[in-house]
């Protein structure tokens, strides 16, 4: 998600922030996700963001509603903008989606795309060990090929022709799922096709930088070297400086309705 920001946006200065400590959010529940995501964004606020990214479909399908409501700045997360590239490509009215368990049981792409067309059949399933494929950098690794072999099979059998990655960390897996899908199915980029949406939100808003050379503040909550490492592969490029920082204070206030 940063990575297509970036290169979309260059002039524009991000706060990237990644919870290190409590990831996955994948396997938790929605109140947890909930409270991690506000955790966040409060601290981003904190920093002076115009525009909030939540660049994680599970904390995107759990809790897009309640920033939306909170915060005094733009929120974009990553379901509609894949829904809305999904339903663009589909020619037969069959998209399949691949997620985390909390994104796929939250239903969130399947509402989002039938709100668009309510004639499109999804078919959602998780695939848990992509995430941990993609962070020990294990893309090219037979153990990759595999798991998406195993994953994507009903996928090959229902006749869906397009597929949306529905996690942020699939798209460094994109090559091997594309070639278990085959090249009759397109497959939908949510981090690209959201990096979009930003540009479009932030040029409604007069808000959108044009001018000078952007930059990028990184924050974790833990293991700022693991971060280093990860974050500059996904990024192919050395990640020199990372903030660590301790503790997200959270407020109950921000739960109540």
């Amino acid at each position: 998600m940063l990575k297509e920001v970036r290169s979309l946006l260059p002039a524009e200065h991000i706060v990237y922030l990644g919870d290190t400590a409590r990831v996955p959010y994948g396997s938790k529940s929605p109140h947890t996700v909930t409270k991690y995501a506000l955790e966040s964004a409060l601290f981003l606020l904190t920093k002076g963001i115009k525009a909030l990214v939540i660049a994680c479909n599970t904390s995107a399908a759990l809790s897009l509603s309640i920033l939306k409501r909170k915060l005094p700045v733009p929120v974009l997360g990553v379901i509609d903008p894949g829904a809305k590239e999904a339903v663009a490509h589909t020619k037969n009215k069959k998209v399949g989606v691949i997620g985390t368990k909390a994104t796929i049981r939250s239903l969130a792409y399947e509402r989002a795309i039938k709100r668009l067309d309510p004639a499109i059949k999804v078919i959602s399933k998780s695939c848990p060990l992509f995430v941990p494929i993609a962070e020990e950098g294990l893309e090219h690794d037979e153990v990759a090929r595999i798991m998406a072999e195993r994953y994507l099979q009903e996928f090959n059998e229902s006749g869906i022709d397009v597929l949306v990655m529905g996690c942020t960390h699939y798209p460094i897996l994109e090559d091997v799922i594309a070639d278990v899908m085959g090249k009759d199915v397109a497959i939908v980029h949510t981090g690209r096709e959201t990096a979009k949406a930003v540009k479009e939100t932030l040029e409604n808003g007069d808000i959108l930088s044009t001018k000078g050379k952007g930059g990028c503040e990184y924050f974790v909550t833990d293991s700022p070297d693991l971060f280093k490492e990860v974050g500059g592969r996904f990024l192919e490029e050395p990640l020199r400086h990372v903030n660590f920082l301790k503790n997200l204070d959270y407020k109950d206030f921000l739960l109540s309705t």
